[in-house]
């Protein structure tokens, strides 16, 4: 079982996040299923009808640029003339149809797991930042509420008159 986690931590730092999708890069997609960046394609190409935009896009320029820049694992990809094919949660899934192989099933189900437990992290993140939101203004309220005391508190003091220290004249 400790194995099985070793493998979803490292599909999980193959994920990355593109026009607000999560996406696998086509040539870790191809390197995991044992096969070549080109085959890959080939089949894609050969199946395009099942790779809709939402589920494969090709990366922009810029895009190539900040991810070579931000993995130095992908440094071959920068004087790369052809753009990388990125594959959302669904696009994976499809590959499976595509690329029929024992291992490409095998490799889909733990990539699907993979983006799941993505998925649940990012959740849980976003829970635990919602409570810090709640509990940051519940304070705020509590802070006021003492200030507010403390002023009132300040306020009387000033209302009444002081009575005076020392001697005391009589007439």
């Amino acid at each position: 079982m400790e194995n099985n986690n070793f493998i979803l931590a490292d599909y999980q730092s193959l994920i990355f996040d593109f026009r607000g999708y999560k996406v696998m890069i086509d040539s870790d997609l191809a390197s995991l299923y044992g096969t070549e960046t080109k085959i890959l394609k080939q089949q894609v190409k050969r199946n395009f009808d099942r790779f809709p935009k939402d589920f494969m896009f090709e990366l922009t320029q810029e895009e190539k640029l900040q991810l070579v820049t931000n993995c130095d694992r992908l440094a071959n990809l920068k004087h790369s003339s052809i753009n990388p094919l990125v594959f959302t949660e669904q696009g994976v899934a499809m590959l499976s149809s595509v690329l029929r192989s024992a291992k490409a099933v095998a490799i889909n189900i733990e990539i699907m797991r993979a983006f799941a437990k993505y998925r649940t992290m990012l959740m849980e993140s976003r829970d635990l930042h919602n409570e810090i939101r709640e509990l940051d203004g519940k304070i705020n309220q509590v802070f006021k509420f003492l200030i507010d005391k403390i002023e009132s508190l300040h306020q009387k003091e000033e209302d009444q008159p002081r009575k005076r220290i020392g001697f005391k004249e009589y007439e």
